[in-house]
């Protein structure tokens, strides 16, 4: 009843919007002038370098089921992608060469996206975004000086709904596997009389996931008003969303996984008794809201201006199910009916997250015959507020009241400020220079008691980076070269402050990055090739391991690098036929890696094994990078004629390790996915312009693999000859099964 009265509105909503058609007074092609100049200063400086993918909203919106933004990437070379909740529904990530998503820096109109302490964009949170975007470019490497967090393996800078010259509306549904839905609606009023626009989205996704309890329920909105003046643009928009998504970051072992590999165990719990049950409430919840500012003025033809202001508001918690140490929530321990001392026992616990982000942004853009200038500055300001609760404990025999006791409670400040300057100076046709500087600024204080150990934490660091980038490029008749480098530096996030051992105390790392290409475009074929080398120092690389909330642990590690080849082709086979391929070969390589490895069964007796709290120093050597396949393989071939289209994109990705010491017992075996869409086009008239039909079929050929995972590894002792070898090293795994083949259909109805 609930799809029937939605389907109803939406129409209701559609027959306004398409009856509001007024005057245009200015042309569609000068409104996206203006709203171009609130992102031109993410723009990046050898447009046609092929360390950069851009897509249109069209192509955005192709494959676009419900699934959240990594998973309608991975037509991008050296991308990968994966999920909690095997469908890319719930909890979704992407890596690029190698790095994770923390590392890469992501804007959205040029206002920072990361979160500024855990660094990374939880896409769950804002669920069908793409249904408001018109444009996103991914450029790998570190690209150009962007706001926000330091680009480590790539920059995503996307740009929200541009003006439309004429009202609008559509309304979208489909439905799939595992109960997958998405419900959309969205209006605009085209650009009315006296230049203002209003365009709004709503979408709803619900899904119960490929893994058990690994239920989505995700809300999200977009509204935008805008004036367009002559020379003038005015913009304010409102964004975000509300989910509730079932836990599902524990994994599985590779056992269970070849057995039962839907199985989720973090609802688990065995009572006093010994009777196993299940917490139904073992969820993860956040609401999360974004404004913005703009405001674009075009002087005349070589000087443009842009200014923002934003603030974004982040409420949420994650309710768990822990069978824990007393000790570890500062509750006391008891005796038990059979009068044994109980120091572990079943509680139900939150933690909670509070955050503001606020600032602004100003940018002012010169263009003449042959030189392009942008310079600018923005300062953003961060408070967040993380405190854990006991809501109860499900022992029944445990003697003490515990109703919402709070056990910790910490709050981290972050002010991030940055100046830039870069120009582009075509020195003759076709040859062009590129700089680009930036200095920027980071002030971190946190404080208050650590979630991890309950102990006091204060601490304030300063950073001053100073990142130089710089190019050059020759274009002439579709052949096209470039060659650049750039420098970046980047903080730890507060996970590698409050979750680090005793022995990795993290410290900022530097990348240089050089990046050296060619490719040839004609009417029919195109093909070129990228050579890539980032060379870290102090590169904070993921460790395999897995804090309690699911977050990725990682580590300093003083020198590695990142080296490969980038090949990508594309023919226009007939003019309804076009493949294109993608290949990634690379060595992702840590010189001398050390570790620090847990003994279950230390010899409390050495000084020296009481000094490093029962672990032992392991010398690996050269070893692969974890989480960095060697080989990475895309393509897709598409097929349009008279409205139908089809497209099947194949990905392969390489066997990688889940930690980086090159153990076969921390290695995932290399995968290949498959997947097929379909979709007609009917043209109507009158009120309907047309509807879309689409099937979507995922992993059409039903391979079972996994693309994500952790690694822990440890000593029970030394051996009989009283070493620690790799040889005696014990692991253990976990595993993030994806789904099998799923299927989902739907429709799209344009007004």
């Amino acid at each position: 009843m609930r799809k029937k009265s939605f389907v109803v509105a939406a129409m209701q909503l559609a027959v306004c919007a398409s009856a509001m058609a007024q005057v245009v007074n200015d042309s569609v092609m000068r409104n996206v002038d203006l709203d171009e100049v609130t992102v031109i200063s993410s723009r990046f400086g050898n447009e046609h370098s092929l360390n950069k993918t851009s897509l249109l909203a069209h192509d955005l919106q192709e494959q676009n089921m419900g699934e959240n933004l990594p998973f309608l990437l991975q037509k991008t070379p050296s991308l990968v992608v994966t999920s909690d909740d095997g469908l890319g529904v719930g909890y979704t990530y992407f890596r690029v060469r190698g790095t994770d998503q923390s590392r890469i820096n992501m804007t959205i109109n040029g206002i920072p996206l990361n979160d500024s302490e855990s660094q990374s964009v939880f896409w769950v949170n804002m669920t069908d975004m793409v249904g408001s975007m018109s444009k996103m470019d991914v450029q790998r490497g570190v690209g150009t000086s962007v706001n926000g967090s330091a680009a480590f393996g790539a920059s995503v800078n996307m740009q929200t709904e541009i003006a439309h010259q004429k009202p609008y509306a559509e309304i979208a549904f489909n439905g799939g596997s595992y109960n997958t839905f998405r419900e959309s609606v969205k209006v605009g009023t085209g650009l009315l009389k006296h230049g203002f626009s209003i365009d709004a989205r709503y979408s709803k996704v619900n899904s119960n996931g490929y893994i058990d309890h690994a239920k989505s329920d995700l809300h999200s909105y977009f509204v935008s008003g805008a004036w367009y003046g002559v020379n003038t643009m005015v913009k304010l928009l409102a964004f975000g969303g509300k989910e509730k998504t079932g836990i599902a970051w524990d994994g599985v072992s590779p056992s269970m996984w070849r057995d039962n590999p839907r199985y989720n165990g973090a609802c688990e719990y065995t009572d006093e008794n010994g009777v196993l049950k299940y917490y139904n409430n073992n969820t993860d919840n956040y609401f999360q809201q974004h404004y913005q500012a703009h405001v674009s003025h075009i002087f005349n033809p070589k000087w443009s201006i842009n200014a923002a202001l934003h603030y974004t508001r982040g409420d949420g918690y994650a309710e768990q199910v822990k069978y824990a140490k007393l000790k570890d929530y500062a509750l006391l321990t008891y005796i038990d009916k059979n009068g044994d001392e109980v120091k572990k026992s079943n509680l139900v616990r939150r933690k909670y997250l509070l955050n503001d982000f606020y600032g602004g942004t100003i940018a002012a853009h010169y263009t003449s015959k042959s030189v392009k200038v942008d310079f600018g500055a923005a300062a953003n300001n961060y408070t967040g507020v993380h405190y854990g609760q006991v809501l109860k404990m499900l022992d029944e025999s445990y003697p003490n009241a515990v109703e919402n006791y709070e056990y910790y409670r910490n709050r981290g400040d972050k002010l991030d400020a940055n100046v830039f300057a870069k120009a582009n100076w075509e020195i003759v046709k076709g040859l062009n220079l590129y700089g680009d500087l930036q200095y920027r600024f980071i002030d971190y204080r946190l404080s208050g008691v650590n979630d991890e150990d309950l102990e006091e934490i204060g601490f304030h660091e300063q950073f001053h980076f100073f990142n130089p980038k710089a190019g050059i490029s020759y274009s002439s008749k579709g052949h096209n070269a470039y060659a650049t480098f750039a420098m970046a530096n980047r903080e730890p996030t507060r996970k590698n402050y409050t979750e680090c051992g005793p022995n990795d105390q993290p410290r900022h790392e530097t990348l240089y990055d050089y990046e050296l290409g060619y490719s040839y475009s004609h009417r029919i074929f195109s093909t070129g090739v990228n050579l890539y080398f980032m060379d870290y120092d102090n590169q904070l690389v993921l460790t395999g391991k897995l804090s309690d909330t699911g977050a990725a642990l990682t580590r300093n590690v003083k020198d590695s690098y990142r080296m490969g080849i980038e090949f990508l082709a594309g023919v226009q086979i007939a003019k309804c036929l076009r493949w294109d391929v993608n290949l990634t070969l690379s060595q992702n390589k840590i010189l001398n890696y050390t570790d620090w490895v847990d003994d279950w069964y230390a010899d409390w007796s050495d000084p020296n094994v009481i000094a490093t709290s029962g672990q032992v120093e392991v010398d690996y050597g050269k070893t692969d990078i974890a989480f960095s396949p060697n080989v990475l393989v895309g393509s897709s071939l598409q097929f349009d004629l008279s409205g139908f289209s089809a497209v099947f994109q194949t990905n392969f990705v390489g066997s990688q390790y889940l930690d980086n010491t090159m153990n076969s017992a921390s290695k995932l075996p290399a995968y290949c996915v498959n997947n097929l869409g379909l979709s007609y086009c009917l043209p109507l008239k009158k009120v309907v312009k047309d509807i879309t039909f689409r099937v979507q079929m995922n992993n059409l050929f039903n391979a079972k693999y996994v693309s994500n995972g952790w690694s822990y590894s440890y000593f029970e002792g030394a051996n009989a000859k009283g070493e620690f070898s790799r040889e005696n090293q014990k692991y253990d795994v976990g595993y993030y099964a994806q789904a099998p083949f799923n299927i989902h259909a739907g429709f799209v109805v344009r007004f």
